[in-house]
């Protein structure tokens, strides 16, 4: 779909040629008729000219040349006449302008301009007029003729001029319509950066100074975000409560599975112990899922130069101090993720990573234009080659499947399924694991 601003400047491209190529048109026609109507007075004129120059002579009707203009002696003058009598008594019945020369110009059809220009000497384009008159008893008919080549030129040079001028005029319109639709689609494109913001978690709301025919939306779009971002901290508040709530319960049943009063059951105990571990398991992992933000959260962001030292620092001070654990992030760097969420996913990835890890764990983020990368390389064990893939079913795990080895990467799994990503195993450097994450930069 195109933007609004090429719209508006292909409306307008469309409406000024529409416009332009009909008045231009129209202006050129209604200038010719008016140039052929001030043409023919002139024409008619000259045709009455002609009448008075008929005196009657001692051989009878004969033309007195002191009373045309010169241009008729002229040969090829642009100016021409002939005289036509309907009564054949005369000899000659066809008088013809000295500047024809020896050339003839048809006698027009009809009286009055004739439409058609028609080709005269030297091949000039003729306008003629043709008027019949009774005069001293006789029919005449009269034909002018004026060369309308020379018109005809300034004509079309008139036509290029105002073409040229058309068309800087048109390219003037465009500048200034764009600079004006920039000018006036410049609080879209500040939402529109604004709303990018909000995806990558650098702003929680819209600025509410905008043009009036944005406000209604900007402020309803402010209102959802504001009600997502109460919604869900209200969902997890509630969540915390009810796993706080179910704890103690599920630890009292655990603790009473345990006791000595029922070590004459010990399959009914049995029984009992492995029924609360697998509630108390499921009902952290789903606690856990349900927390998840996502991308629903406006203004989420995760901190890597502030977050990551405190969370390495952790993990030391729990697995020890013979544990090397280093990062390789670019300073700077900022995941549109609510903070929570990632301290969850790095957190399960890192402790896994230092429960297997001989001496280090190397945790490594990069950013690109498709989105981010995460990795996490342990130099244990590792996991063969042909395990992988069943390490990352679903509810799967590699402690399940092969003894000596545990992987829980049941709430890693949840969080890159709620971004969109994908989850991977590979061989690390060191000859242990890497589990490599991919996330897009947009959510789906």
């Amino acid at each position: 779909m195109k933007s609004i601003q090429a719209r508006l400047s292909l409306g307008l491209v469309a409406v000024l040629v529409v416009v332009g190529v009909v008045l231009a048109q129209l202006t050129l026609w209604l200038f010719e008729a008016g140039l052929q109507r001030y043409l023919e007075n002139g024409l008619r004129k000259e045709s009455e000219n002609l009448l008075v120059a008929l005196v009657r002579g001692p051989s009878g009707l004969q033309l007195d040349e002191r009373r045309i203009s010169a241009a008729y002696q002229r040969p090829f003058s642009g100016y021409y006449f002939r005289i036509d009598f309907d009564n054949g008594a005369l000899q000659q019945n066809t008088w013809r302008s000295r500047s024809l020369w020896d050339l003839d110009m048809p006698k027009p059809a009809v009286p009055g301009l004739s439409d058609s220009h028609e080709l005269g000497p030297e091949g000039q384009q003729l306008l003629a007029l043709r008027a019949d008159y009774r005069r001293l008893g006789q029919d005449i008919s009269i034909s002018v003729a004026q060369d309308y080549s020379p018109v005809r030129e300034g004509f079309r040079r008139l036509q290029q001029i105002g073409l040229g001028m058309g068309l800087i005029a048109l390219i003037l319109v465009l500048v200034l319509q764009r600079i004006t639709v920039t000018r006036s689609l410049r609080p879209l494109e500040r939402a529109r950066q604004q709303i990018a913001q909000l995806q990558q978690g650098q702003r929680s709301q819209l600025d509410a100074e905008v043009p009036s025919e944005l406000a209604p939306l900007v402020g309803q779009i402010n209102h959802l975000l504001s009600h997502t971002e109460d919604s869900l901290r209200r969902s997890r508040n509630a969540l915390g409560n009810l796993g706080h709530a179910l704890k103690t319960p599920l630890a009292v049943l655990l603790s009473l599975a345990s006791s000595e009063r029922l070590k004459d059951l010990p399959e009914v105990r049995a029984q009992m112990r492995e029924q609360l571990e697998q509630i108390q398991q499921r009902l952290a992992r789903e606690l856990n899922r349900a927390r998840l933000a996502g991308d629903a959260l406006p203004g989420a962001q995760f901190d890597c130069d502030a977050e990551l030292p405190g969370l390495l620092g952790t993990l030391g001070m729990i697995h020890g101090e013979g544990l090397l654990l280093a990062s390789d992030v670019p300073p700077g760097l900022l995941l549109p993720w609510d903070r929570e969420d990632v301290l969850e996913l790095l957190g399960n990835l890192l402790d896994n990573a230092c429960k297997w890890a001989d001496s280090e764990v190397r945790l490594g983020i990069a950013s690109d234009a498709e989105g981010y990368r995460l990795w996490v390389d342990d130099d244990g064990p590792g996991v063969p080659q042909g395990q992988r893939q069943q390490v990352l079913e679903r509810g799967s795990r590699l402690d399940e499947q092969v003894d000596g080895h545990g992987l829980g990467l049941g709430i890693v799994r949840d969080i890159v399924e709620a971004w969109g990503g994908r989850l991977a195993l590979s061989e690390s450097r060191q000859g242990g694991l890497r589990v490599i994450i991919e996330l897009p930069r947009k959510a789906r």
